[in-house]
């Protein structure tokens, strides 16, 4: 048995919800989150001493660190558990003794003793098993992101849209109190008409992993080589694309880009290196970066308007017309004085000019204190948004109530990965296919 203590699951986003939905009018909040509208302490009651049996396919780091999670669900218990490869299901049995062990996921399946499972597999075999899990008349809640191909994307949605099972995708940031509170914020003008965004997520880690035979290779370093990853853009962009396509309320007609391996040339297929431009049909854009050699500049996703800025990463927003921009030059330059920035009035004063930048003020998108990923771990931040999108997924394994628009927010922000690939493979400018456009995406 393992040592560690399971972690509390923080239920507070529930009464969050409904705080927030009085301050800001429940309508309007729930206008751009409905998947939250499940997810409140009223209907927290309703599920009452019922618990959401759950099975695990695929027990590495990731699938170790939501089963850390669901053994702190109270409306949830894991009754199986399933992968490949020995050592990971060894100390994942460790965790949950009393659960049922499978080395095949399809035998799994056929269990009548199993309402839902969590697939936490590389992401080749996101969609194959998301589609046989629903087809064995299982709820699924997968990691991100939906699928290795836009044809595979596209038959998952189908398969949910003939299906009465529910389907959840990873994109916690969809559960998360900074985004939330701050697509609010966003949505009322607070920050004006959007007029850019801009997000990048720095790492320096190789991604690669030690393998214990060579013939290993390729099923542990799953994430460097084409056959079974979409590189930087599954991986990290997706949370960040969703984000951009949620603050906009729509999705981007079109994308360019330029990929390489700049840093990490050991063997690997996947880019190291990645820079894309979105463009939204009325001409704002998405400036994506991302790179894993250098971790200087974290994480950060910004919404830009022409009245302020909005960093959902770090919980804070800035203004563009503060009080302080109309002082004077002078009467700047005498306050940063008063208050020792200076040690003595530069030579050079008449250069002080009244439109020179002051550091912007940073507002707190929360009040007290809240939770901010700095974007490093391989594995996963705590109070980052990814229990409470179990404990929503458990919940609703009970219920049966589908989880409203995840399954298309996820859809859309993996078809903007797969296309900026595609962008920076054929290096050319790549158009959203009519083929894969879907009801629920706006683009204009």
């Amino acid at each position: 048995m393992s040592n560690k203590k399971p972690r509390q699951v923080d239920t507070s986003l529930r009464q969050f919800i409904k705080d927030l939905g009085y301050i800001s009018g429940g309508a309007a909040l729930l206008a751009t989150t409905p998947w939250l509208q499940s997810f409140t302490p009223d209907k927290a009651k309703e599920i009452k001493s019922e618990k959401a049996r759950i099975g695990f396919i695929g027990t590495g780091s990731r699938g170790q660190y939501s089963i850390h999670a669901v053994l702190a669900i109270p409306h949830a218990e894991i009754v199986a558990l399933c992968d490949n490869y020995a050592p990971n299901l060894k100390t994942a049995s460790a965790l949950c003794p009393k659960a049922k062990t499978y080395t095949d996921y399809r035998k799994m399946l056929e269990s009548p003793d199993i309402d839902g499972v969590i697939i936490s597999t590389p992401l080749y075999l996101h969609a194959p098993m998301t589609l046989d899990a629903l087809a064995a008349g299982k709820h699924v809640y997968c990691e991100k992101a939906m699928a290795l191909t836009m044809d595979q994307c596209k038959s998952v949605y189908d398969a949910y849209q003939n299906t009465d099972k529910v389907l959840y995708f990873c994109m916690q940031r969809m559960f998360d109190e900074k985004y939330i509170k701050g697509m609010q914020m966003i949505h009322s003008g607070l920050i004006g008409d959007i007029v850019g965004e801009r997000c990048h997520w720095f790492r320096n880690h190789d991604w690669r992993r030690p393998v214990p035979s060579q013939d290993l290779e390729r099923h542990i370093n799953w994430r460097l080589y084409w056959e079974s990853s979409a590189g930087l853009m599954t991986e990290l962009a997706s949370h960040q694309l969703e984000v951009c396509c949620w603050a906009m309320q729509k999705v981007p007609e079109s994308v360019i880009g330029v990929g390489d391996i700049v840093y990490w040339k050991d063997g690997r297929e996947v880019y190291d290196s990645v820079n894309l431009v979105y463009h939204y049909n009325n001409g704002v854009k998405i400036n994506y970066e991302s790179l894993i050699s250098n971790k200087y500049n974290g994480m950060e996703d910004q919404i830009l308007g022409n009245k302020g800025s909005m960093n959902l990463a770090t919980g804070n927003y800035y203004l563009e017309n503060e009080e302080s921009s109309k002082r004077s030059g002078i009467e700047q330059l005498i306050d940063n004085i008063g208050n020792k920035i200076y040690a003595s009035v530069p030579a050079a004063g008449p250069s002080w000019r009244p439109e020179t930048k002051e550091k912007y003020v940073p507002y707190n998108i929360l009040e007290g204190n809240f939770n901010v990923n700095d974007g490093l771990s391989m594995i996963g931040a705590l109070k980052d948004g990814s229990d409470e999108i179990l404990s929503s997924f458990c919940q609703a394994c009970i219920t049966g109530e589908k989880g409203k628009n995840i399954v298309e927010e996820a859809y859309s922000a993996t078809m903007l990965c797969l296309l900026g690939n595609q962008a920076m493979s054929e290096q050319r400018k790549i158009t959203f296919p009519e083929e894969y456009k879907i009801p629920y995406m706006k683009f204009s």
